[in-house]
Formats: C-alpha cells, structure tokens, sequence
C-alpha cells in the first residue's frame, strides 16, 4: 500500500482545505511530520485512518457517527470532507468520504442533517481517466478491508505505529498481550474452537450422564419388580462401571426370577388337583340335596290339593250349568235387541209428538200422514209466488243499473269536454317537442363528422408525449450500453494485453526437463519464467472476451430500440401536429360535450312523435265516448218506464200470495217446517207399534228355551251364563287343579327322588366350604404364578432395554472421553498440557515468537549489537505460559525482562518490535505491502549516537521501497530529516506547509 494524496477539507483543527502530496515526501524515503502540541500532527494521521476505514482511532471518534470530526473554524457553507488517493495491490484507488453534516435548512429556519456520502473510484490506465465504482458505504468498506486485509485496528498498530502503546506492550503482563495481539492476529477462531470443544464435552457429559441416568432407571424398575432378589450398584450417573455392574445385578434377578417360577407352577397343578376333587364332592351333595328337596315339595303339594277338592268339584257344577245355560243364550239376545229397540222407538215417538200442535198429540200415525200431505199440496201452490218474487229482486237491480249507468255517462261526458278544452294547446306542444329533437338530430350528425379527427388527433399527441419521454430514456439506455460495452471492449484489451507480457510464465508452466521449448528449442530449463502477483490466463481473458460480446449486443439492442422509438414519435407528430395535448383535449371535449347533448336531444325524437299520435288517438276516443254516452241516456228512458209498470203488477200479485208473512219466502219455509213435523211424528208412530209387537213375540220365544234346557224361567237361565272372562277364569282354574295333580303323582313315583328321600339328609354347608377352600388355595397358587411370571417377563424385558441402553451409549462414551480430553488439552487444564497453556495463547505464542524474530534484526542494528528479543513460554507463579517476552543482553550474556529497559532502550526496542509486528501482521494479511509507515513521537529520549543508528535503520527501509513518516517535534529531527510536513497552528485554524528534498 503506497499513499500518494491527501485533501482535507474542514476536518479536525483543520478550517480550510490542505493538500499533501505523499509522492512528493516520500521520494526521500524518510520524512518528518512536526508542529507544536496540539497543532494536528495526529489529525493528518486520522484523516487517513477515517477516508480508508470510516472512523478514527480511540474517542476520537465521539458519537454521531463522525458529525465531531469536523471543523470548528470551517466556514457555515463550507462541508467536511476528506479524499485519499492511494495505490493498493496494484490499483490506484481514490476514496472521498464525508461525514453527516448539520447545515441550515435552504427554505424555512433551523437545520437539517445531510446523511454521510462515500465515493470510491479507479484510475484506468488504458484510457487515462478515473472510473466510478460504488457509492455504497457497506461495499467500499468491504472493498478496502478485502484489498489491505487488515481491520482498522490492525491498521493503526502495523501502520500508524503508537510508540507509546508498544512501550506499554513491552512491560505489560501475559494477559495484556494477549489482548493485544489477539486483535492484531485475529485469534478469535482458535478461542472459539477452544469455546467450541467444552461446549462439546459439556453437551456429551450431559448425553452420557442422562444415559445413565436412564440405565439406573431401569435398573430400580427391575429391583421394584424382583423385590429383595436385586442389590443395585452404588454408582452415581457417569461413573465408570456403572453399566457392568446394572447388567451383572440383572442377571442374578433373572435367574431367581426362573426358579420362582418353577415353584409356583408345582404348587398350581397341585391346588388344581385338590380344587376338580372337592368340586365332584359338592355336586353330588347338590343333587342329593336337590332330589330331597323335590320328594318333601311334592308330599307338600299333595295335601294342598287334598285340602281344595270341594272347591274344585263346585267348579266343576258351575261349568256345567254354564254349558246348559249356552243353549239359551241366542233367545235372550233377540229378547234384549228387541227391548232395545222398543225403548228407542218409543222415545222417537215421545220427542216427535212434543213438537206438534196441541190438536194433533195424540193423534194416530194415519191422521198425522193426512195432515202432512195437505200441508205438502199448499206448499206446491206457492211456487208461483216465489218466481214472481225474484222477478221483483231482479227488477229493483235492474232500475238501480239504470241509475248507475246515468251517472258513469254523465262522468265520461264531462271528462270529455274537459280535455277537449285543452285540445289544442297540448298538440301545440308535443308538435314544438318533434321540431326540435329534428333539428338536434340534424346537428348531432353534422358533430359526429368532425368529433372522430378530433379524437385521432388527441390519441397521437398523447402518444407523442409518451414518446417523448421513452425516447429520452432509450437515449440514455444506448448512451449506458454504448459506455459498458467500451469499457468492457476496454477490459478485454488490458487483460490481452497482460497475458501477452505474462505469456512466458504461461509457456514455462508446461515445460519439463528434456522436452524441447515451443519457443527456442532448449531442452535445458534452468531458469524458466515464473507467473507474478496477478497473473492473467487464457480463462480470464475469454471471461472478458464474452463480457464484451454481450455488452456489445445490449448495446445494439438499446441503439435498435431507440430508432424504434425515434419512428413511433415522427408518425404520432406528424398526426398531432404541434398543437398542445391538453389545447387538443380541451377541443375534444367541448365537441364531445355538443354532440353527446345534440344526441341527447334527439333521442326525444321519436318520443315525441308517438306521445303526439297517442294525444290525437285519445282525442277521437273520447269524442267517440262522449256520443255514445249521449245515445245510452236516450235509450234508457223508454227502459224505465217498462220496468216501473212490471214492478207494480207483481207487488200486488205478491201480497195476495204471502197472507200474514212478511214475504212468500217466509211463508214457504212455515208450510215446509210443518209438513216435516207431521211427517216425522207419522213415522215414529208406526215405528213405535212394530217394535212393540216384536218384542212380545221375543219374550214367547225365550220362555220356551228355558224350559227346554231345564230351568224353571228365563232368569234362572240368564243367571246360569258366563261371560268370555268368567268362562275362561274358571277354565284356567279347573286346568291347572289337574296339572298339578299330575304332576305330584309323576314326582312321586320316580324311584331316584324316592331313594334320596330314604337317605340322610346332604350336608351342603360341608360341601360348599371344602369347595371354597379349595378355590381360595387354586386362586393364590395362579395369582403366585402369574406373579412370578409377569416379575420374569418385566424382568426380562428391562434386562434387554438395559442391554440395548448399553450399546447404544458406548460409542457416545467413547465420543465423550475423546472430546473431553482435547478440551481439556485445548483449555490447558489437562495432565497432558505441561504449561497449562490455552490453544489461543499457543497460537498468539507463536505469533510473538515471530515478531520478537522479526524485532531482533532490527533491535540489534539500533542496539549496536547489544540487545535481542527473545520469546519466554515459562510460567508466572501460578498462572499458564506462554505469552512472556524478555530481552538478552549481550554484554552480560543474561535474560531480562524488558520491563528494566531504560527509557532510550524502551523507545527503540519498542521500535524494533513495532516495525517486526508490522512486517508479521503485512504477512499474515495475505502478504499486502505496505510502502507507507508512519512512526508516532518517543524520538526525544535518545542520545545522538542512538538517534543515529535507529534513523539508519528507518533509512534502511527504502531498501524495500518504503517510505517512513516521523511524527515528533523534536528540533534536532528538522536538520537531520529534509523533507518535511509542517502543522502551523493560528486562531482560524491550522494549516500544513510542506518541504521536498529540493
């Protein structure tokens, strides 16, 4: 990394813009940066820390995201910036970046915050000029820390070499340079494999001791199922052995779990043995009871039946005298149909008498048939009289549809002359209506002839403008393609370029010894071309070849689609004209507007006319109406005077008609209620006389039959028979006296209940008690026995759970012990780890070992051979190794700490060691070089001899084209350096002046 400019604007003590020209000081190789305290030597520093990285070192930076850095003597209108141009792996770089900044607001009062901005571009050697890159804080960022490969930290120590902060990592413990040198060499990989392991080790102790814990939950399983057969280890989950000893434990439990079962199952055949015996015992007690039992019940039901003989044999009489009594049964029910229908009959008679007239109630069935027929015959004689009274009712509707049919005309007539008044002002209307919609009609199609240019016209200037605006956004497409596909076509000749300067390395990387070169034909190769930091192959170059090809193809593509454009906007201008869109829309919608009310206008046309041809129609209706009203009143005067002289006539046939009634009706229905009655009281009457007569010949009847079937009268007959229930009742009562009897003779008779009753009586109580003891006895015997086997199946079953449980922990406790033994060796708590020493600090050890390597040629120069830097990993008291730095001095051949170093041996020792670290940190960044250093105060505590020999070895750095900037005011430093970067402070601010070697 080579600096070549920096511009400063309004940043730091700076109010005015400075420029340093870096080539220009660092063509001497060392240059001096001075100026009094607190004039801003270190803020040129932060300027170039703030353009690479964004941000400056320590609270420098203060909050806000930078607004502190700028400027308190800038100018109000004036903003903070700072740009760098520098050339890093090979490409010239310029980074200008400048902080948010609180301006005034350029409308209204107060202030508002500009967000910070960020360029990074690229010179371009082909074509002489810078190119843009990004804009994006997030990418520049990236891009430079890819490019240097250090962070902003590692920066500030490799670079900007703080003397006094290596002179603090001189005396400093372990820890503190631990801390140190971890952000340089960014270990924190190695302490997060350190952090990784225990976090394994930790999740696999944690597997395996829930494991066992698992394991010695079924080892209690199997103790709780084998009883006191099972002793569980005394182990604690993790133990070594404990597996052994649970599966060891259950295999005892599992033997003796056997021979229980063996025992158990002879104690069960036995107790079924005993249990079949007593069971054969009791069911002979049971029947010998049984059959006992049956002999005493009959002997029993014998002399209940002994005791019921009378009542049965009365039973038997009583059936007997129903059967005869059967024989008489069908003359009784004819007697009682015939009673009842005599009663019937007889109140029929009674009710039809009571609503006759005194003079007819007690008359016979033949005088009341006589008076119902004169009734009937004055009846027929009124039929004549009621026909004449509906011709009445008909003709009093008639003359009051005369009356109503007067006034309906007299309505229409007026109605008529009403309208007929208004005749001729409403067609006066109707035919101004049909005028105008004519003559919008007319209008409306002269409008539509102009109303479709029109709209033509407005469809192409909007187009026009359209395309107005994708023509110019095509332009700048084609202007953008035109540019990538030069810079591409650009690309692609440099990397061609390149590989033909590089081609040699490509042709050596195919030789061999003894094949002939493509080139000079040598078969000796002694020194055959190597490929350089960036070399270009023949994959790159294609790579760019094809870029370019297809930038050139969106570049036609783009310029194709501009003359596309370009067309389209001719044909829309010349359709349009150059007349303004909203002029043309503005004249569109004003001859839209006319012709939409022209059109509206004469779509009354036609409504117009046929609501005229309606009115006239209606005008001839009702004059029509109005005549023929006029005939109907004539014609209805010789109606009514027809109807009157009808009307009269038939009033006074009718009076002589209907007598004392109101009407011939009523009259009518007092003649039909009168015959009924007599008609009905006729027909009671006979009724009355025939069932009487039947009823006397039913009782001869019935006498007869009881006499015939034994019984002195009718009653005693009737009081001999049973009904269906009583006849079934002593049926079923007769039925089962003589199945019980039978059945008690059979039970008698047989010769097994008869010999169980000669014997003892069966002692049952016995019986069952034996039986019961014997089933107790079975049921403890199969409960001990299924005990015992679900104890070996439980038994058996957790064994091979807890075998399965062991492998499958074995490998994890083999991942277990692997793991815990390298994080204990990476941790340094291990046996195996002699100085208890972490794997960062292993690593950060080897690190300083190079630096301290590094220093030592340095320190010895400076030191005139005296000192030299030397690694310790021996441990403090109690603490680890490994992170220890002491000095050998070689005029006492001893080992010291550098904390006796004097103040002048701390400055150039602490020198030796920065410039070592930068040189370690430059390799371990990817092996970017860094052409530009700058070295921070300390230079006032040396004597002139030492002065000497430290500014010797600083010039010596131009050997590796470097260039070394001192920061310090010390007077002596400004005769011996001669190129110099001045910082003048004053009260507007500081200012750099700056001195060549010229």
């Amino acid at each position: 990394m080579r600096l070549h400019r920096l511009d400063i604007t309004a940043f730091g003590p700076f109010g005015a813009s400075q420029s340093v020209d870096f080539d220009d000081l660092s063509a001497a190789g060392l240059f001096l940066l001075h100026g009094p305290t607190g004039a801003g030597k270190t803020s040129v520093l932060d300027a170039v820390c703030y353009a690479l990285y964004g941000s400056v070192p320590g609270a420098r930076q203060g909050s806000g995201q930078g607004m502190t850095l700028r400027s308190d003597h800038a100018a109000p209108g004036t903003r903070t910036e700072v740009r760098l141009e520098l050339t890093v792996a090979g490409r010239r770089l310029e980074i200008t970046r400048q902080p948010p900044w609180e301006r005034l607001k350029l409308r209204g009062k107060g202030t508002t915050v500009d967000k910070a901005q960020t360029w990074l571009r690229e010179y371009d050697p082909a074509t002489r000029a810078w190119k843009d890159l990004s804009r994006s804080h997030q990418e520049i960022g990236e891009e430079i820390t890819q490019l240097l490969g250090m962070s902003r930290e590692q920066f500030c120590q490799v670079v900007l070499l703080p003397q006094g902060d290596f002179a603090r990592f001189l005396r400093a413990d372990a820890e503190a340079r631990g801390k140190l040198l971890g952000r340089l060499f960014d270990t924190r990989r190695f302490a997060e494999v350190e952090k990784r392991l225990a976090e394994r080790r930790r999740a696999t102790e944690a597997q395996v001791r829930e494991g066992d814990a698992a394991l010695l939950a079924d080892a209690h399983r199997m103790q709780q199922a084998a009883g006191d057969a099972m002793e569980l280890p005394e182990l604690a989950p993790g133990e070594p052995g404990l597996a052994e000893a649970v599966l060891e434990a259950a295999a005892v439990a599992r033997a003796t779990a056997r021979e229980l079962l063996t025992i158990a199952d002879r104690r069960l055949t036995a107790a079924e043995s005993a249990r079949a015996a007593t069971g054969r015992e009791l069911a002979d007690a049971r029947e010998l009871d049984r059959l006992q039992s049956r002999f005493a019940e009959a002997r029993e039901r014998a002399a209940r039946l002994a005791e019921r003989s009378d009542a049965h044999r009365a039973a038997l009489e009583r059936m007997e005298r129903a059967r005869k009594a059967e024989a008489v049964a069908p003359a009784l029910e004819l007697r009682d149909a015939a009673d009842s229908e005599h009663r019937r009959t007889a109140d029929a008679e009674a009710r039809a008498r009571a609503l006759l007239p005194q003079t007819l109630a007690d008359a016979g069935a033949a005088p009341l048939a006589a008076a119902a027929r004169r009734a009937a015959e004055e009846l027929g004689g009124l039929e004549s009289a009621r026909r004449a009274e509906r011709r009445l009712a008909a003709l009093v509707e008639e003359r009051a549809g005369l009356d109503r049919q007067e006034r309906a005309d007299e309505e229409v007539r007026q109605e008529a002359e009403t309208w007929l008044a208004d005749w001729e002002t409403v067609r006066t209307g109707l035919q101004s209506r049909v005028d105008s919609a004519q003559e919008a009609a007319t209008r409306a199609e002269q409008l539509a002839v102009q109303r479709d240019p029109a709209r033509r016209r407005l469809t192409a200037a909007r187009q026009r403008d359209r395309l107005t605006d994708d023509t110019e956004a095509a332009r700048q497409w084609a202007l953008a393609a035109a540019e990538d596909a030069v810079e591409a076509r650009a690309h692609w000749l440099d990397l061609k370029e390149q590989r033909l300067h590089g081609i040699a390395a490509e042709l050596a990387a195919n030789l061999t010894d003894g094949t002939p070169c493509a080139v000079c034909g040598a078969t000796q190769h002694p020194a055959p071309a190597r490929k350089t930091a960036g070399h270009v192959d023949r994959e790159a170059e294609e790579r760019a070849l094809t870029a370019y090809q297809t930038a050139d193809e969106l570049r036609a593509q783009a310029e194709r689609h501009l003359g596309t454009v370009r067309e389209a906007l001719a044909a829309a201008t010349a359709e349009a004209g150059d007349a303004p869109t909203a002029q043309l829309a503005e004249e569109a919608e004003e001859l839209e507007g006319a012709y939409t009310r022209a059109r509206a206008t004469a779509s009354g046309l036609h409504a117009a006319q046929e609501e005229l041809r309606r009115a006239e129609g209606e005008r001839e209706q009702r004059v029509a109406a109005q005549q023929q009203a006029a005939v109907r009143s004539a014609s209805r005067v010789a109606g009514r005077d027809r109807l009157e002289r009808e009307q009269a006539a038939l009033e006074e046939e009718l009076a002589r008609a209907r007598g004392n009634a109101e009407s011939v009706t009523a009259r009518a229905a007092q003649l039909e209620r009168r015959a009924a009655l007599l008609t009905d009281a006729a027909d009671t009457a006979r009724a009355a006389e025939d069932t009487a007569r039947r009823l006397k010949d039913a009782d001869a009847r019935l006498a007869d039959a009881a006499f015939r079937a034994g019984f002195d009268t009718p009653a005693d007959a009737a009081a001999a028979l049973l009904d269906d229930t009583a006849h079934r009742e002593l049926q079923r009562r007769l039925d089962a006296w003589q199945s019980e009897d039978a059945a008690v003779r059979a039970v008698l008779a047989e010769p097994d209940t008869a010999d169980a009753a000669r014997r003892p009586p069966a002692d049952l109580t016995a019986a069952e008690r034996a039986a019961a003891d014997a089933d107790r006895r079975l049921r403890e015997a199969s409960s001990a026995r299924d005990a015992a086997d679900r104890c070996r199946a439980e038994l058996d079953r957790l064994s091979a759970h807890a075998a399965t449980s062991v492998r499958r922990l074995a490998p994890l406790r083999e991942e277990h012990t692997r793991v815990a033994r390298l994080a204990s060796l990476a941790a340094g708590t291990s046996a195996d780890n002699e100085r208890r020493m972490r794997l960062e600090s292993y690593v950060l050890a080897a690190r300083l070992e190079q630096v301290a390597a590094a220093a030592t040629a340095r320190l010895l120069r400076m030191s005139s051979g005296r000192y030299t830097l030397v690694h310790s990993d021996d441990r403090s008291g109690r603490g680890r190794s490994g992170l220890g730095l002491h000095v050998v001095d070689a005029w006492t051949g001893r080992e010291r700490d550098t904390a006796t170093l004097s103040g002048g041996e701390t400055f150039f020792a602490s020198l030796a060691l920065a410039l070592g670290l930068a040189d370690v940190v430059t390799d371990e960044a990817g092996g970017v070089r860094l052409d530009t250093l700058f070295i921070d105060e300390g230079f006032g505590s040396l004597d002139d001899q030492t002065l000497d020999e430290v500014l010797d070895v600083l010039d010596a750095l131009r050997e590796r084209d470097r260039s070394v900037g001192i920061v310090s005011h010390v007077p002596d430093l400004r005769r011996r350096i001669h190129a110099q970067l001045e910082v003048v402070k004053g009260r507007s601010g500081s200012v750099l002046r700056q001195r060549s070697t010229g």
